[in-house]
C-alpha cells in the first residue's frame, strides 16, 4: 500500500513537472515573441538594432571576401585573410588592388543594407512613416551619410592621430552604428 502511494505521488510530481515545463516553454515563447515585436521597448529595440547591425556587418564582410577571393581578386599575400583563412592572393599594383577592393566593398555595402533594411522593418523599427520605396531610399541615404561621417572620423584618426588602422576601423564601425541608429529611429521609421 505504501509503495502504491509512493508511485501515485511520483506520477503526480512528474505530471506537475510536465505542466510547469510546458508553461515555462510557453512563457519563454511569449517573451521571445514580445522581444521580436515592435512593442518591446526602447532597450530591446536598441539590442535588436545591434544584433541586426552585427549580422549586416557579417553580410558585408562575407560578400566582400567572397568577391575578393573570386571575381575581384584583391588580396595581397600579406593580407591576414590569406594567411589565416587560406584565401587566394594576387600580385597586382596597389592602385588596381584598391579599386577592386572598393568595388567589392560597394557591392557588400549594397547587399548588407538591403538585408539590414528588411530586418529593421521586420524586427526593430515600426515601418510606415513613409511609403516603402521612400523609406528604402532614405535608409540607403542614411547608411551612405553614416558611412561618409564614419570614414571621415577614421581618416582623421589614422592620418592625424597616427592610430592603428584596425582600431580606427573599429571606431568607424561604432560611429556608423550610432549615426545610423539615430537617423533611422528619428527620421526614417516611426520609432
Amino acid at each position: 500500500m505504501a509503495n502504491r502511494a509512493h508511485e501515485w505521488m511520483q506520477k503526480k510530481i512528474t505530471a506537475r513537472r510536465r505542466v510547469f515545463g510546458i508553461i515555462s516553454v510557453m512563457r519563454l515563447q511569449l517573451d521571445i515573441r514580445h522581444f521580436l515585436s515592435h512593442d518591446a521597448g526602447a532597450f530591446a529595440q536598441f539590442v535588436k538594432y545591434g544584433i541586426v547591425g552585427v549580422l549586416s556587418t557579417c553580410v558585408q564582410t562575407g560578400v566582400f571576401y567572397l568577391l575578393a577571393a573570386t571575381l575581384l581578386l584583391c588580396l595581397g599575400s600579406d593580407d591576414w585573410a590569406v594567411r589565416y583563412l587560406g584565401l587566394p592572393s594576387v600580385e597586382i599594383s596597389d592602385a588596381v588592388r584598391a579599386m577592386r577592393a572598393c568595388v567589392a566593398t560597394a557591392i557588400g555595402f549594397v547587399a548588407a543594407n538591403i538585408f539590414c533594411w528588411i530586418m529593421n522593418r521586420l524586427f526593430v523599427f515600426r515601418p510606415g512613416r513613409y511609403k516603402w520605396y521612400v523609406e528604402f531610399g532614405m535608409f540607403f541615404g542614411a547608411a551612405t551619410f553614416a558611412t561618409v561621417v564614419a570614414l571621415g572620423v577614421m581618416n582623421v584618426l589614422i592620418k592625424y592621430a597616427g592610430m592603428m588602422t584596425s582600431l580606427a576601423v573599429v571606431i568607424e564601425i561604432i560611429v556608423s552604428f550610432f549615426v545610423n541608429f539615430f537617423v533611422r529611429k528619428f527620421f526614417i521609421f516611426k520609432g
